[in-house]
């Protein structure tokens, strides 16, 4: 089985991005649940998912030390949810600091040491929104990170076209297939890399 927690602030599409993982998921013939925790989203709140994929799925939770995959759609997020990820696990995060109410208020500060902790983590920093408005739209940026993903999960290319195509709006379908591609190739340049 594969846990995984998407992670963001509210705008961002992480419950979208979800959805599109649950139908790849099911059109690769996986069992798959889903919980989301929308928090104050539309006042740009914390909001997360937490997703199972397996045969056999009994519970969507992830605890502590359980993810295989966390895709933070925002560095804070990211770090705020590093607990749930497994030693061996997966951090893929969009290279954006959105600074939450209590930042802006000054009752809190962005840490200073932010991208060295990420850096310690492993984690695979993408500027997300930079390959989406390449793609054509910036608000692909979640797509962008799902693509990035997309490997370590082994769903046939089939899988994640359908889900795209059957859950985002009509309109914007070729921009998000060519996020989600541009995405999936900064993952593979990565693992060239390393």
């Amino acid at each position: 089985m594969t846990k995984m927690i998407l992670c963001g602030v509210g705008g961002q599409g992480t419950i979208l991005a979800a959805h599109v993982l649950a139908h790849a998921a099911l059109n690769a013939g996986r069992n798959v649940k889903v919980s989301e925790i929308h928090g104050m989203a539309q006042r740009g709140g914390a909001v997360s998912t937490m997703v199972a994929i397996g045969d056999d799925v009994a519970s969507m939770v992830v605890g502590e030390g359980e993810a295989d995959i966390i895709i933070a759609f925002e560095k804070m997020e990211a770090l705020r949810n590093v607990s749930s990820l497994k030693l061996d696990g997966s951090l893929i995060v969009n290279d954006e600091t959105i600074r939450p109410a209590s930042v802006l208020t000054g009752r809190a500060a962005v840490p200073v040491d932010l991208d060295e902790r990420l850096d310690e983590l492993h984690a695979h920093v993408i500027p997300a929104e930079g390959i989406a408005r390449e793609a054509g739209n910036g608000k692909a940026a979640n797509l962008v990170l799902l693509g990035a993903a997309s490997s370590a999960l082994g769903f046939p290319e089939s899988a994640w076209e359908g889900a795209i195509k059957a859950t985002v709006p009509p309109k914007t379908v070729d921009v998000n297939l060519k996020a989600f591609a541009a995405g999936a190739a900064s993952a593979r340049e990565r693992e060239r890399g390393a």
